[in-house]
């Protein structure tokens, strides 16, 4: 696999391209709560859909850091968990698309 095939799984494709528009929405939404009010729980957006890997990723950084892990940790586990589900997605939707066909029964010829 090369860098084109991995960045065309990854960010072109209707599938990968709609997940990593509604990850990107729901960091927004978050950072302008955050910024102009109360964020409450809006900021377990992000982790749910990226969720497992982001899950992993905020685990490894509490075991590694404590509860003083710095943000950017967070952040960079929630990116890296979009990049490898954005590219699961893309190559799902390329595997479906580009299905060998079946091969036909060959059915009894009418004489």
């Amino acid at each position: 696999m090369n860098a084109r095939t991995l960045l065309r799984l990854t960010f072109a494709n209707p599938a990968s391209a709609a997940y990593l528009g509604l990850v990107g929405a729901s960091v927004a939404f978050e950072t302008a709560a955050a910024v102009f009010g109360d964020p409450g729980i809006v900021g377990i957006w992000p982790f749910l859909l990226t969720a497992p890997f982001s899950l992993l990723a905020a685990n490894l950084t509490q075991a590694t850091w404590g509860l003083d892990a710095p943000f950017w940790t967070l952040a960079a586990g929630v990116t890296l968990s979009a990049l490898i589900q954005s590219f699961a997605l893309g190559a799902l939707l390329h595997t479906l698309r580009h299905r060998p066909p079946r091969p036909r029964r060959n059915s009894p010829s009418a004489t």
